[in-house]
């Protein structure tokens, strides 16, 4: 077998991640040596891959998925958000400078394009199939003439195109019409079929729906995926301003203690690989959610203070609502925080800025001995140590550099009294500190909380794939999707007017 095939989606947020890791699990299931790609990522929530390149953490997710090591060639574009206008650019795991979407769609991406194609061939010199996803919807036509993640990098390559729709949020079956006819016919011989996600209830209710959209489109169904709560799993989420109210995921199982934890997340602006908390969230008797009110942090065990891609505004942000205030009174009180990485850096007493905001020197909220300077150079590591008496590793991701002079070690960072700081993201997810841990947040809360003694994170993570693997296997036509990856789309699929504008 040698093949390969687009996710694409009528939306963001359609569920292209997941069905594209679900796919991938599927097809490795079956002895197939199979690799993730996206050309190009726009997310906050990112990784570092052994070699220290940073990539989307959708893509490492899929990597798992796929049982290998995550590298640079799965994402060779990602785009860092520092605004509503301008993202950094991250090329084959380095940053390679900042730039407004208009200079981006003008000129630089379709330069990558070569960089991109490059990557994909040497992918698929090296597996039996590549899965790529696609990035929002394949008829953005103001977009076409650039594209170099839809069906730019379908074209180039010949790869057919799944595209992906999301019932639940309704209207999908006129979606998936309109998506195929705003493409221009040379797109539309690639668009193969469609497959609907999230569904709710009895599918034989919706099967006259599908056959009459194979008679307008000459397309099948390639499956109906039911819904399944828990599978937002390493999001991309580039641009989430806030996420209050949002509850992270948790275990079912109940707690082992007397007493659960309760753990605010402060919905910073730009925030940064919120999935450190998933670790949290997957501890019997933890309940993590986003919250954006000093209010919402009276009740709660723990607070963490995430990464962000703005550590300046976000820490203007917890100023003018109040959660400032809030936070230095925890720490008086003796009340567990922990930042992490940008989280960790506007706890300390000074920034020096002159790289992310350029604001020169702000003072921090003086919780933790720490000053930090912004360098332009980003540190990309993937370091292992000790904490609490266990062994921990984690990635690291920022530009900040910090000089620690007092408190008690902590990873690179250190502790004062009930407050934790550190660069380190992923530290949650060694499962003998993680229980450490939150023995030492439970006793500082005043909590009769227990950790569970046999939570292992990476095998809910391994849960978490086969589920997805078994939802393409038990709901998707696998062998209608096994002959477009290995044959490629169709011959003759019929031109549905009007196409793309000129």
């Amino acid at each position: 077998m040698s093949g390969g095939l687009l996710v694409a989606g009528t939306t963001s947020d359609a569920g292209k991640s997941v069905v594209t890791a679900g796919i991938c699990r599927w097809l490795v299931r079956q002895g197939v040596k199979v690799a993730p790609f996206k050309a190009q990522n726009m997310s906050l929530n990112s990784f570092v891959t052994r070699e220290g390149a940073e990539i989307g953490r959708a893509q490492a997710m899929q990597a798992q998925a796929c049982r290998i090591e995550p590298t640079a060639l799965m994402n060779p574009v990602l785009l860092k958000p520092g605004g509503e206008r301008s993202s950094q650019v991250v090329l084959m795991g380095k940053p390679v400078g900042e730039m407004d979407a208009r200079r981006y769609h003008g000129g630089r991406q379709e330069q990558l394009l070569g960089t991109v194609l490059d990557c994909l061939a040497e992918l698929r010199s090296t597996h039996d199939a590549v899965i790529c996803e696609g990035a929002g919807s394949p008829a953005e036509i103001n977009l076409r003439r650039t594209d170099i993640v839809n069906m730019g990098i379908a074209r180039n390559a010949g790869l057919p195109v799944l595209v992906v729709g999301d019932i639940d949020r309704g209207g999908v079956f006129a979606s998936f019409f309109g998506t195929v006819a705003l493409l221009s016919p040379e797109d539309q011989a690639l668009v193969a079929g469609f497959l609907v996600n999230k569904f709710r209830g009895d599918v034989s209710l919706l099967e006259p729906g599908l056959e009459m959209l194979r008679g307008l489109t000459g397309r099948p169904s390639y499956g109906v995926l039911p819904f399944r709560p828990g599978l937002g799993i390493d999001e991309e989420d580039g641009m989430a301003v806030s996420l209050r109210g949002a509850v992270r995921e948790s275990s079912l199982a109940p707690p082992v203690g007397d007493e659960i934890l309760r753990v605010a997340v402060c919905a910073v602006p730009l925030m940064s690989n919120f999935t450190d908390v998933d670790a949290l969230a997957a501890e019997p008797g933890v309940v993590v959610r986003f919250v954006d009110r000093p209010e919402e942090l009276a009740d709660a065990d723990l607070v963490v203070v995430p990464g962000t891609r703005g550590t300046v505004k976000a820490l203007e942000w917890l100023r003018e609502r109040g959660l400032a205030t809030a936070l230095l009174r925890r720490a008086v009180d003796g009340k567990p925080i922990l930042g992490i990485c940008g989280g960790f850096q506007l706890l300390g007493e000074r920034i020096e800025d002159d790289v992310e905001s350029r604001a020169g020197v702000v003072d921090g909220l003086g919780l933790l001995p720490v000053r930090v300077r912004f360098a332009r150079e980003k540190t990309l590591t993937r370091p292992v140590g000790e904490a609490l008496g266990e062994r921990v590793e984690g990635y690291e991701i920022h530009h900040g550099v910090a000089s620690v002079a007092g408190g008690e070690p902590f990873l690179d960072g250190c502790r004062v009294g009930a407050v934790w700081g550190t660069h380190w993201h992923g530290s949650l997810e060694s499962d003998g500190f993680r229980r450490a841990f939150l023995r030492e947040v439970a006793a500082a809360a005043g909590r009769r909380f227990v950790p569970a003694a046999d939570t292992s994170f990476a095998a809910l993570r391994e849960q978490q794939l086969d589920l997805l693997g078994d939802l393409i296997e038990q709901h998707a036509d696998t062998d209608a999707l096994w002959r477009l990856i290995e044959s490629g789309a169709p011959q003759g699929l019929p031109f549905i007017p009007p196409g793309a504008p000129a």
